[in-house]
């Protein structure tokens, strides 16, 4: 049986097909559609009743796929939104400074880098799916450790371990999903993640809500432990996701591959092109000599451009401030003028609400008009919500118009990050990097998204107080500013086109942004030197 979406060259070489429809089907599967219409009508009817079906069951399994994958984010995102009402708790129970409280919040992304970075050659070695396993046996462990920590020391052991087992999760997630996602709508499903996140924040505020009427010894201790409950979930979920059919095929196991690919595939020609695209990307990149890690280091001119967006578009999710406002909201509004602590902790619920609404939006929009579209809105509209809060805290003072754009301004804030940034950078590190080195490559990504987190949670409150709260979301909104730039200089639209054709519109002659953007069928004739 032959393999489609793959050409021989004058040279002997072997090129990807690149048009929107594969030109270089197989002879047999043109005879089989010629031969059907002989059945006559019925059969075709019953043909097409056949592809329905199975285009539904197929769709049905891939969402299943990439829900049971994005688990682990509920973590990330529960432990965000619940310590940050937490903390309120915390301090009164433990009597922490106002420095430990920093180091309590920030340390969490600080440590997850290790997982991040742990993650990709982990998720290489014995696959994507248990790397997955592994990152919320290691998040219990440290959730049930701060769940009956008694001093600050054994809370700290317990956010360290959690961070690590987060870092496992946050960086395997989208690569998994990319990996088994029809093209047509791995966009969409590579965002799941970043949905499960804000769910797990939503979650996170609703706990410090319904839990802030108990003893302040007893009401954190029970936010933090319900937490370890998604991670039940995982285990099932292992039960029931495949392998990744990339990493199947690295490993020399492309039988398997193909039955991955039947199941996350509702045509069976479009199955052996995305198997022959896999194996010749594959086949291309176990001739290069170096190692993974030696190459990352020493990159190739199109591997570094695709580090520089990976790494930089994660590193501008955090840097423009999303986990200050989220991690800090109820310090936030106490600036505004809100002093009741249940009035705090509802206004939270409004941002996290708000957060996870808008993600839906971007689910909706990320596969219809394109990646870079949505960064756009999201970045323009997140710069002007900061210098909007920015300006409200500094001159609008604690009336109830200040305390009202406060609130205002903070959930336009996270809804312009939720439609955008926030779940379009996981999307683009799991497409743009080549399978040999996508794993680690992503990782290096997670890590730079973790650094950026964590240096921000543990430096908000020092910056608040020495220029005010006000003066830190100014600074947060010229970052911002300049991510609008980055996001037109170095950001190509992959939307519509399949993960082992991204990697050729970073090579040579490619520009990344402008009018000038090399479409789909303009690169084909890079795989043909």
């Amino acid at each position: 049986m032959g393999l489609v979406g793959v050409q021989e060259n004058g040279n002997n070489e072997m090129g990807l097909s690149l048009g929107g429809k594969n030109r270089y089907t197989r002879m047999d599967s043109q005879q089989l559609t010629n031969d059907d219409d002989s059945f006559g009508d019925d059969y075709n009817a019953s043909e097409h009743h056949t592809q329905l079906q199975r285009k539904k069951t197929t769709r049905k399994y891939v969402f299943a796929c990439s829900v049971f994958a994005s688990l682990n984010s509920v973590l990330l995102g529960y432990d965000v939104g619940v310590m940050s009402g937490a903390i309120l708790f915390i301090q009164e129970d433990l009597k922490i400074t106002e420095v430990q409280e920093e180091v309590l919040i920030g340390i969490l992304s600080v440590m997850s880098l290790l997982g991040s970075l742990g993650g990709g050659r982990t998720s290489d070695a014995i696959g994507r799916k248990w790397t997955m396993g592994l990152a919320a046996i290691i998040f219990q462990a440290g959730a049930a450790v701060m769940t009956f920590a008694p001093s600050f020391q054994v809370l700290m052991i317990g956010r360290i371990l959690a961070g690590i087992g987060i870092g496992f999760g946050v960086m395997i997630a989208p690569v998994y999903i990319a990996e088994i996602s029809p093209t047509v709508s791995r966009g969409s499903l590579t965002s799941f993640p970043e949905i499960f996140i804000n769910l797990g924040i939503l979650l996170g505020y609703v706990s410090n809500y319904v839990f802030s009427g108990l003893p302040s010894h007893t009401s954190w201790r029970i936010m933090l432990a319900v937490g370890i409950l998604p991670s039940v979930f995982i285990g099932f979920a292992l039960c029931v996701i495949p392998e990744s059919p990339r990493w199947l095929v690295m490993k020399n196991r492309a039988e398997e591959a193909r039955e991955v690919l039947l199941k996350t595939n509702d045509n069976e020609v479009e199955v052996e092109e995305r198997l022959a695209e896999i194996l010749l990307a594959a086949g291309l990149n176990n001739t290069e000599g170096k190692a993974v890690w030696r190459e990352l280091l020493s990159p190739s001119p199109e591997l570094s451009r695709m580090l520089i967006t990976g790494i930089g578009i994660q590193c501008f999710q955090q840097i423009t401030g999303i986990d200050a406002t989220v991690y800090y909201s109820p310090e936030i509004f106490k600036s505004a003028g809100i002093t009741d602590k249940s009035k705090l902790l509802g206004a939270t619920v409004a941002v996290g609400v708000t957060k996870t609404a808008f993600i839906l939006i971007a689910i909706l929009l990320i596969d219809r008009v394109g990646r870079k579209p949505l960064l756009y809105v999201s970045t323009i509209g997140m710069t002007v919500c900061l210098f909007s809060l920015g300006a409200t805290l500094s001159f609008l003072g604690d009336g109830s118009v200040g305390i009202g754009l406060a609130i205002l301004s903070v959930c336009g804030n996270v809804a312009f990050f939720s439609v955008g940034i926030g779940p379009v950078c996981w999307v683009l590190t799991s497409e743009i990097f080549p399978l040999r080195v996508r794993a680690q490559a992503s990782a290096l990504g997670a890590v730079g998204n973790r650094v950026c987190s964590g240096f921000v949670a543990m430096s908000f409150l020092s910056v608040a107080r020495a220029i005010t709260v006000g003066g830190a979301f100014f600074i947060f909104s010229a970052i911002s500013a300049l991510s609008v730039g980055f996001v037109y200089r170095y950001v190509p639209e992959t939307k519509g086109k399949s993960l082992e054709q991204i990697e050729l519109l970073f090579r040579d002659g490619y520009e990344l942004h402008g009018s000038r953007e090399v479409q789909l069928g303009d690169v084909e004739h890079l795989v043909q030197k």
